[in-house]
């Protein structure tokens, strides 16, 4: 099926699309700025409710969608102003687990279609997680169609209980870089020097300090790497809970890791690393994976989730919270341009077969042709 034009034939109204978003991740809200694009390209009107900050991030009004400021919140109040927004739409479009939760409770005891896109696994433990595990049940049962954006994330909405869960066609816009590199041939230059990677490798991490980020194994691999000569510096782009405990780590054991906050020159980054890591216990598409593929920066990797099906051969993928592992890999590439070069090209070969954006818009496209009908004009 082929939207190339107006998605408003003779006689009908254009469709009215609503797209929530939680908080928001980088991908799945760089993912809805996309899907915006392409579905008002194509005449759907669309309306993006997501918290005011990812607006002024990701400008769903300037892809020509409406924005309605909806807090992450899942109080009376947020479920009322959500109600509100999808009064009007012909279908409701949520994005990750606690955004499809709230567009559940306001659409209830609507007819309006929901499809739920899970672009991750939840993580929690103890008591929490049993909440979370009922919490995912309720979504997927009240979700019309479930897309996993892995097939993992699949089976797990099918165990959860959905009715329709299909794989997502989903591609990860190009990284808008905050400015053009210095050099072509040597990217990054400028960057290297700030963060103290000067005449030595510049490895990088990207992701939330949390637990089931794998930042422990990651210390544990650094100190097989103090042996090394030049030693690599480590860099982590990111925020949250352990950061005092890593900090500490750091510098009680005089580790080569650097804790660089969050920031917002992602792309400039993984363009002036050596390599990239992911030693996370689980991930659907990692958003620097992919990122790392298109940038032809060689990837290590847990074997975890949904990174085999997203990688291929791609990238060197060690057992999780393996550090042996992950310092000897990272070892063999810092010893071997050769490999390097060829991990480059099968990563990119790997990402070309990725969906394209117009593609992605079209599964999501006709999906919503599927499940409402025609709207004829008053």
């Amino acid at each position: 099926m082929s939207h190339v034009s107006s998605h408003s034939p003779h006689g009908q109204l254009p469709l009215r699309t609503v797209q929530v978003l939680g908080g928001g991740n980088a991908g799945s809200s760089a993912h809805v700025r996309s899907l915006a694009s392409g579905l008002v390209a194509r005449g759907v009107r669309v309306t993006v409710c997501a918290p005011v900050e990812a607006e002024h991030t990701y400008d769903f009004t300037g892809a020509g969608a409406d924005h309605a400021h909806v807090p992450r919140s899942s109080d009376p109040g947020t479920v009322t102003l959500l109600r509100a927004a999808c009064a009007e739409a012909d279908l409701v479009h949520a994005h990750g687990l606690h955004a499809s939760f709230r567009a559940a409770l306001a659409l209830s005891g609507r007819r309006t279609p929901l499809v739920v896109t899970l672009h991750d696994r939840a993580h929690a433990e103890g008591a929490r997680a049993h909440l979370l595990r009922l919490l995912e049940r309720r979504v997927v049962k009240a979700a019309t169609v479930v897309l996993g954006v892995t097939s993992d994330l699949v089976d797990h909405a099918r165990r959860s209980g959905a009715r329709d869960a299909r794989l997502a066609a989903l591609t990860l816009p190009p990284a808008r870089r905050t400015a053009e590199p210095e050099d072509p041939e040597r990217p990054g230059l400028k960057l290297r020097a700030e963060l103290g990677a000067t005449g030595r490798p510049l490895l990088l991490a990207v992701g939330s300090l949390d637990r089931h980020r794998g930042y422990d194994t990651l210390l544990d691999a650094t100190r097989a790497w103090r042996r090394l000569d030049p030693v690599p510096l480590v860099v982590i782009a990111g925020e949250g809970p352990l950061r005092g405990v890593l900090q500490r780590r750091i510098e009680n054991e005089g580790l080569p890791v650097r804790l660089l906050g969050r920031r917002d020159d992602a792309a400039e980054l993984l363009a002036a690393a050596d390599l990239a890591l992911l030693p996370s216990s689980w991930e659907s598409r990692s958003v620097l994976a992919q990122e790392a593929l298109h940038a032809r920066v060689p990837l290590v990797a847990s074997r975890v989730g949904g990174i085999p099906e997203l990688v291929g051969d791609g990238a060197e993928l060690v057992p999780y919270a393996d550090a042996e592992a992950l310092a000897t890999a990272v070892t063999a590439l810092l010893d071997d341009p050769g490999r390097r070069e060829e991990l480059k090209a099968k990563g990119a070969r790997q990402a070309a077969t990725w969906p394209t954006e117009d593609e992605t818009v079209a599964q999501v496209l006709s999906i919503y042709d599927e499940l409402t009908q025609p709207r004829p004009l008053a």
